[in-house]
């Protein structure tokens, strides 16, 4: 039975008495195991005496056991009694004697209550980029730049140039410099020089990772010198890239710039109303949710650093040293917030929507993700575990709700829209419908007059 003893916030305390009838099933089942489990020799297995078994094992491990098992049962269903979602629990217990009730204290802190600003009028400010005749030649010449080819140059180094160099020493090689991205100390080094010139390099002091590097030179001998050569822009640049023709070419460009805008501009406009909705949300976020999210990122970052060859405790004493490792927290912190933020938003957003995700509908998007990971859904599903399935569908809540409202907002605007296009498909027919008359007038004049002539020539 479960009893709340205070509630103030998010802030909860509540108790939980077992009555002794489960306390003593407890003990059977433990006890049961480990007659099971435990091998006395003397005694065939499950036959040894209870006191013999207490005496390998301890009877403090019994009684933990026991603890452990009536903790886990018990503390879950009081949860759903006092019908409380906790983030964060601390669970004080009394001592667990056999034949006598059980009881403990939990004291934590309950997800918040979160109520969202009205959004249904929300007009969103945030539209595509623009696909101007600018951006496409622009696109272009990006296009013949990266399909340029280098040509042989005999004459001095210039700045769009391709040059071959070979460092010189023991770690030295043989490799392309191409100098309109290089940096700039290399850059000044090698312009104006010829092939087969020794050129030094100073290299100005950088950081590289976590190692400092400070200024050294390194000597090159120049191999050769090539100048970039790029396609006019023709039709058969176009072919060369598998297109028909160049206008043909302009025209498929400019629809995928266009989808790629458009697309651009709907993630803008979510992330403006999602800003929207936690910026004027109501809710008291407890700590525990924010440390919880903030862990995790961390573990994140470390099992990121981990891959790249990099130990946390090195990393972590390097930003101490250059004084970064409280910015660095700090941050994490406020990315953890940002986070816990959105999340809270679109679940209550999703409820407020009553969104609904069906099994058909899971399990599709389970199966996607396990193809695109090369898995079986059954290999996703365990690597996920219960808790990481409830993550996965708790974001499928949040993306679908986020997709309900967004197409909810856009309706008034595609109104607005259809509107204006039908009135100015209306305003011409009105006008040809003016002109119209107006051209028949003389008409009709014209055939009275001749009505007219008509009934003088009978006269």
């Amino acid at each position: 039975m479960a009893e709340l003893i205070s509630r103030q916030g998010n802030k909860v305390e509540f108790k939980v008495s077992v009555p002794a009838s489960e306390v003593n099933r407890a003990y059977d089942q433990v006890w049961s195991g480990l007659a099971r489990d435990v091998r006395v020799p003397g005694f065939r297995p499950g036959k040894a005496p209870r006191k013999v078994i207490e005496g390998r094992v301890g009877k403090g491990y019994v009684e933990q056991e026991v603890r452990d098992r009536l903790l886990q049962s018990h503390y879950s269903k009081a949860a759903q009694e006092l019908k409380l979602s906790l983030v964060d629990a601390n669970i004080d217990p009394q001592p667990v004697v056999s034949g006598q009730p059980f009881e403990f204290t939990v004291t934590g802190e309950t997800y918040p209550e979160v109520k969202l600003a009205d959004w249904s009028g929300l007009t969103l400010s945030a539209e595509s980029p623009e696909i101007t005749d600018d951006v496409m030649e622009r696109t272009l010449g990006d296009l013949q730049e990266r399909n340029a080819t280098f040509e042989e140059a005999d004459r001095p180094i210039e700045a769009s140039d391709q040059v071959t160099v070979e460092e010189q020493g023991e770690d030295g090689g043989t490799y392309p410099i191409y100098l309109d991205v290089a940096e700039a100390h290399v850059r000044e080094a090698l312009l104006g020089k010829n092939k087969g010139d020794t050129v030094e390099i100073t290299v100005p002091a950088h950081q590289h990772g976590d190692h400092e590097h400070p200024e050294h030179s390194v000597t090159v001998v120049i191999k050769d010198v090539k100048v970039k050569k790029t396609q006019a822009l023709n039709d058969e640049f176009a072919k060369s890239l598998n297109f028909d023709s160049l206008e043909r070419l302009r025209t498929d460009l400019k629809a995928e710039l266009e989808r790629r805008a458009a697309q651009e501009g709907e993630t803008a406009r979510r992330e403006e109303f999602v800003a929207h909705l936690t910026e004027n949300m109501d809710a008291e976020i407890p700590q525990a949710l924010l440390d919880r999210r903030r862990d995790a990122m961390l573990e994140e970052i470390k099992d990121d650093l981990g891959r790249q060859g990099v130990k946390w405790g090195e990393y972590e004493s390097f930003m101490q040293e250059q004084g970064k490792l409280d910015e660095f927290m700090a941050d994490l912190s406020r990315n953890a917030e940002s986070r816990v933020k959105r999340d809270l938003a679109l679940e209550k957003l999703a409820e407020d929507l009553k969104v609904q995700v069906s099994d058909a509908e899971f399990n599709q998007t389970m199966n996607a993700l396990a193809q695109a990971n090369s898995m079986t859904p059954q290999d996703l599903s365990k690597q996920l575990g219960p808790d990481g399935i409830n993550t996965y569908y708790a974001s499928l809540m949040r993306e679908k709700g986020l997709q309900q409202a967004m197409a909810q907002l856009s309706k008034p605007a595609q109104a607005e829209q259809e509107g204006e296009e039908q009135q100015e498909a209306v305003a011409p027919e009105v006008q040809d419908g003016e002109a119209q008359t107006e051209a028949e007038q003389p008409q009709t004049e014209q055939a009275g007059s001749e009505q007219g002539e008509g009934e003088n020539k009978t006269e």
